[in-house]
């Protein structure tokens, strides 16, 4: 899976698709993470004062990377279309 994140509300949907497709809840997520359930609806609602510590925890949890590349040319608006 690649997807493009530009914006914490991008990120948050992206954890909450990669969440669900798993069947798991904000609680099981969190549990495996080490967060609390409200840590995790806060990520998911794109909160921007999520520290990048607890980011990568919740990550490694979906078995996904974080991935840093140069910007590519596509707008900010079409990527928000995707959701």
């Amino acid at each position: 899976m690649t997807d493009l994140a530009r914006t914490p509300k991008q990120i948050g949907n992206l954890v909450r698709r990669s969440r669900r497709k798993l069947g798991w809840t904000q609680t099981q997520l969190g549990d495996k993470a080490g967060l609390r359930q409200e840590t995790i609806s806060l990520i998911e609602s794109g909160n921007p004062a999520t520290k990048l510590e607890t980011m990568l925890a919740v990550l490694a949890a979906l078995d996904l990377e974080f991935h840093i590349t140069k910007r590519s040319k596509g707008q900010t608006s079409s990527i928000e279309d995707i959701f």
